[in-house]
């Protein structure tokens, strides 16, 4: 297989609903660069790099000169050469986990195409469908509540409670959720904002009636987290890149550690990162940041390859307005379920 042409497409996506979080007070747009790569044999492959500068610090402006940079070396990589052509990659991404990622995703779209399998059977066909939680942004009390029973009424059993600014607010509207929906499955996210004291405080609040806390500290802070999970009655799951989740891994301080593959440089790292998950008999989670279809792909093909992916988050496309990928696999009633195209299963109009 012979790549003949590459190209980067940046793009401006709008949001349907405005991103509140404890590190975005209204994003209403994301910014990306999709990625297109041709071979002489007639196939098309997609990436896409989605970055988000509160989490990794990228610029637009980095990630365009990183994806330009990347291209160039691209067309004269053989794409079936996968490791060697994502480390080629790598040298060339580095500070930009997105633009790793895009990459990342061509080619194992390519590698799927090549051999005729979907993504999640090409990575090891664990099985084909998981449900996702969707996410509820910060609010007040009320304004939880009434996003909470949109994300019902849209099919959704799990939600993801955004929080991180006041740990005692998150509790109120934890409990305000619980109480509005007493069947529903729910997480809470402290956007590593918590301070230990407050994240055990949250955890006995709120013991039995959340699945799990994400992302309570941040993840440099491993003796803080060792004591989180020593004493957590709730499973604390953190969201790593592979060197980190080693050092969380071997001093036990999470149970579960989390995959972003927009953040942590794509399949090849996330694989990585579940790979030290379950040697150490911790949860993996699959999660996401605003991102189109196509990159939802990619992180369903990565979570329905391993029996050790127990959490998945993979809503991030949902609110996208004007996202030009055609995914073909299906989301009913929360149930995210791959098809059988192969690759990555997308097509983007562009």
């Amino acid at each position: 297989m012979q790549i003949t042409q590459v190209r980067v497409i940046p793009v401006e996506l709008n949001l349907r609903v405005p991103f509140r979080t404890a590190h975005h007070a209204g994003m209403d747009r994301v910014s990306l660069f999709f990625v297109r790569v041709d071979t002489r044999e007639g196939q098309t492959a997609w990436g896409c790099a989605a970055f988000d500068p509160a989490i990794t610090g990228e610029t637009p402006e980095q990630v365009s000169q990183a994806c330009r940079a990347c291209a160039e070396r691209a067309r004269d990589l053989n794409p079936l050469n996968t490791e060697h052509a994502l480390y080629e990659i790598a040298s060339l991404a580095v500070g930009t986990p997105s633009v790793q990622c895009a990459f990342d995703m061509a080619f194992y779209d390519l590698l799927g195409l090549a051999a005729q399998l979907p993504l999640h059977r090409l990575l090891g066909g664990y099985r084909d469908r998981i449900m996702t939680s969707v996410t509820v942004n910060i609010g007040s009390v009320g304004d939880t509540v009434k996003m909470a029973r949109e994300r019902a009424r849209q099919g959704f059993r799990i939600l993801k409670i955004k929080g991180g600014l006041d740990a005692q607010a998150d509790v109120q509207r934890v409990n305000a959720v619980a109480t509005a929906l007493p069947n529903f499955t729910l997480r809470l996210d402290g956007e590593q904002r918590y301070t230990l004291q407050e994240a055990l405080d949250v955890c006995r609040a709120l013991a039995g009636k959340i699945e799990i806390l994400e992302r309570p500290l941040p993840p440099e802070d491993v003796p803080s987290l060792r004591e989180l999970t020593r004493f957590s009655p709730v499973p604390i799951v953190v969201a790593v890149e592979p060197a980190a989740a080693l050092r969380i891994a071997a001093d036990r301080a999470a149970h579960g550690l989390s995959v972003r593959l927009a953040t942590c440089g794509g399949l090849q790292c996330g694989r990585q990162i579940d790979a030290i998950a379950r040697s150490a008999r911790l949860a993996t989670m699959v999660g996401c940041i605003n991102e189109p279809a196509l990159l939802t792909a990619a992180g369903l093909g990565f979570a329905l390859s391993s029996p050790n992916v127990r959490y998945v988050d993979l809503d991030g496309y949902i609110d996208l307005a004007d996202d030009p990928t055609r995914p073909r696999f299906i989301l009913a009633d929360g149930w995210l379920i791959a098809s059988e195209v192969p690759g990555l299963g997308c097509t983007v109009d562009l």
